[in-house]
Formats: C-alpha cells, structure tokens, sequence
C-alpha cells in the first residue's frame, strides 16, 4: 500500500517551483541610489574634473613678471659708483605674454577636457547599476534554484523514510534505500555549492553597497520599462540613442579638445611678445659737473617663427592626427555599440522562443514521463531508480527554464546598458 502512495506523494512534490514575484524594480533601485551617492568612483572623477578646470585656469594666465636687477658701467679701477657717468644701478621688469589666442585656448581645452571627466560620471553610474543589478539577476536564479534543491532534497529524505520503513518489512531492497541516500548526499552537496555561490555574490555587491549587502535579499526580477517602452517602438536604427550614450558623449568632449588642439597648433605661427622696462640710477656728475640725470630704457622682444618646417608644422600636424584619431574612435565605438546591441536583440529574441518551448512542451513532457514511470512503478514495471532519474531529469529541466530566465534578465541588463534605459 505505502509502494503506491509514496511516489503520488513524490510527484506532487516534484511539480512545485519557486517563481519571481512581483517585480522589485523599487527596492533595487533603492539600493543603486545608495550606492551612487556614496560611489568614490564617481567622487574621484569629480575630483579630477576640478583640478582639470583650475589647471586650465592656470595655465592661461600670463607668465609671472620677471624682475632684473643689477650694475651697469662700474669702472674696475676704482669698483666706485659715482667716478663715471656711464656708471648706474639698474632695477627693470619684464612681462611675456602668450602667443597668440594659445592662453585662452588652452583653458577652454583644459575645460573640455574636464567635461569628458564628468561625462566619464555618467559611465561611472552605468557600471554601478549594470555591476548591481547582474548580481542582483543571479541572485535571484541562485535563490530560485536554492529552493528548487531544498524541495527535492526534502523529497529524497521522505523516499528514504519510507524505503526504510518497507524494508524493515521486506518490501524493499537494500539498493533502494542507497539509492535514496545518494540522492540526498547529492542534493547536499548542490546545496553547498549553491551557498557558496549567493556568499560569493553578496561578497561583490559589498563593493558597492557595504555590509548592507550580506542582508540583500532578491524577491524578483526588474521591470525594465524604459527598456520595454523603447524596443516597442522598434526602432531600425539604434544610431540615434547610442549617440546620447555617456561613453559617446564623452569621446565627443575628447574631439572638441582634439579641435582646439589643432586652433592651439595654429596658433604657434603667431609671434610672441615680451616687453622689459628698466630704470637706471646714476650717482656721478655728468661733462658739465652737474650730476648726470638718470636712465629709463624700455624694450619690445618678440620671436619669429620663421623656420617652421620642424617645429610648427609638425605640432599642427600632430594635433591634426589626433582630431582624426577621436574621430575615428567615435565610429568605431559607435559601430561596436551597435552591432552588441544587435546581437544582444537576436538573444534576447531566440531566449524567449526557447523560454516559450519549455513552457509549452519541455517541461510538460518530462512532468508527464515522470508521472508515467510512477504508473509503472505502482504496477511493478518500473524501478525507484528509473523513477529518481525522471524525477532529476525533470528539476534539470526547471533549472534549466529559470537559467534561460536569468539569461533573458541578463541580456535586458546588457541592452539597458548600451542604451542607457536603466
């Protein structure tokens, strides 16, 4: 009598599944705003981002004046100053000013580049949620499968009590009650290594969301709404989103730089002036024995770029080269966003037929075979073992359904990334 209630008590056992709730879109997002207010990721870009602008600041001012002081005409005779008229005591300035619009120019190039700094941010912010929220997804499928292997862990120890109990009564065989017993070693030993895994990733998301995250629990999969809302418009070219990407915009700040290199390069075939004022005091007296009035000297300096083969040329031609080279790093980023973007999409697209296949066929058949070796098995045309084997091979089949689940979660993760629909 206990042979035929047994595996009725198995099978319905067998069937039950965990399933994600209802989204938990709010408390992830929750814990991603956490996380980005107090990310030194995006602190440490700030950081650079300001220095970057002081630093421009800087760097177009004008050179600090130089002062020039010294002794013009003192005969070495006497080493006197008031013998010999020609003989003063200098004090002078100089100033150098920049050649050119380069100052300027240097400071817009400077804030340029602080601005691909806070467009780096924004990148910042997109790993973060992309790096939370992927171990979020398969926290969620190791929870699921956790408890998957907790219900036929707890099968297999009910098969063995009442194995054990039919042998005590000579209705079963030894081998059966072993059978039994390496089935529950085995869902011990899944059961530690899935442990193992949720340990491992709470351990990462602690690099963003501190020892919060040894209290993390998953109870669903994101929504994905920005995402779902865009791909329903089904938009054929993805060009125009990936452009507004920060990871775009801030190779588009590197060109503007790029660009006002090659004004910065232009710009040194414009000479550059100094000017220099000096004052000299005279103590002698003059051929008419009054005392010699003193001196005030003032200069222009200014260089001339005249052999500029070696030097100008080449600067302008360097900065030309690397305006090209951001521009064609643009293209290419683009173009390698958008074919990711495309093979995410024929993922996304062949996950969910085979997630429709298991819900359709897959696992509705292996439920069916395991019922039909349990037909048997009462009849006595079939062994527990051929029963336990269905049984596993049906949990494969749920934990496979859940992986393609997570896969499908994943790959949402990864198109929300590339089109900034987090």
């Amino acid at each position: 009598m206990q042979k035929r209630i047994l595996p009725r008590v198995l099978g319905v056992a067998l069937i039950a599944a965990w399933a994600p709730t209802a989204a938990a879109t709010p408390k992830l997002n929750s814990l991603i705003d956490w996380a980005l207010e107090n990310d030194t990721g995006k602190q440490q870009l700030q950081y650079q981002a300001d220095a970057m602008v002081d630093m421009g600041i800087a760097s177009s001012q004008w050179m600090d004046p130089k002062l020039k002081v010294g002794v013009g005409g003192l005969p070495v005779d006497s080493f006197t100053f008031d013998d010999d008229p020609m003989t003063n005591i200098s004090v002078g300035l100089m100033q150098q000013f920049g050649r050119g619009n380069t100052l300027a120019l240097q400071q817009k190039q400077s804030s340029q580049q602080a601005n691909s700094l806070r467009e780096k941010m924004g990148v910042r912010e997109l790993d973060v949620k992309s790096a939370i929220t992927t171990r979020w997804i398969e926290l969620a499928y190791q929870q699921q499968a956790h408890q998957l292997l907790r219900q036929n862990q707890a099968l297999f120890k009910e098969l063995e009590h009442f194995l054990g109990t039919n042998y005590g009564v000579g209705a079963n065989q030894a081998q059966d009650i072993i059978q039994a017993q390496l089935q529950i070693s085995r869902m011990d030993e899944k059961l530690q290594a899935n442990e193992q895994m949720q340990q491992r990733l709470r351990a990462q998301l602690s690099e963003w969301l501190g020892n919060q995250a040894t209290e993390v629990t998953v109870d669903g999969y994101p929504q994905w709404s920005s995402l779902t809302a865009y791909l329903s418009t089904t938009p054929t070219d993805n060009y125009q989103v990936l452009a507004a990407h920060p990871s775009v915009r801030m190779v588009d700040e590197l060109i503007e730089s790029a660009e006002t290199g090659v004004d910065i390069a232009n710009e040194s075939y414009q000479p550059q002036f100094g000017i220099e004022v000096m004052y000299g005091y005279r103590q002698a007296n003059g051929m008419n024995g009054q005392p010699a009035s003193d001196l005030v000297s003032a200069f222009l300096t200014l260089d001339l770029p005249l052999f500029t083969d070696k030097r100008q040329d080449k600067k302008l031609s360097s900065a030309q080269y690397q305006l090209g080279a951001a521009k064609s790093q643009r293209d290419l980023m683009l173009k390698q966003m958008n074919a990711k973007v495309s093979a995410l999409l024929i993922d996304r697209s062949n996950i969910e037929q085979r997630l429709a296949r298991y819900q359709r066929s897959l696992l509705r058949q292996a439920k069916e075979k395991t019922r039909a070796i349990e037909r048997g098995y009462q009849n006595n045309t079939s062994q527990l073992d051929e029963y336990i084997r269905a049984a596993s091979e049906e949990l494969t089949i749920e934990l496979e359904q859940a992986r393609l689940n997570t896969d499908l979660q994943l790959a949402n993760s990864n198109l929300a990334y590339m089109l900034n629909k987090y």
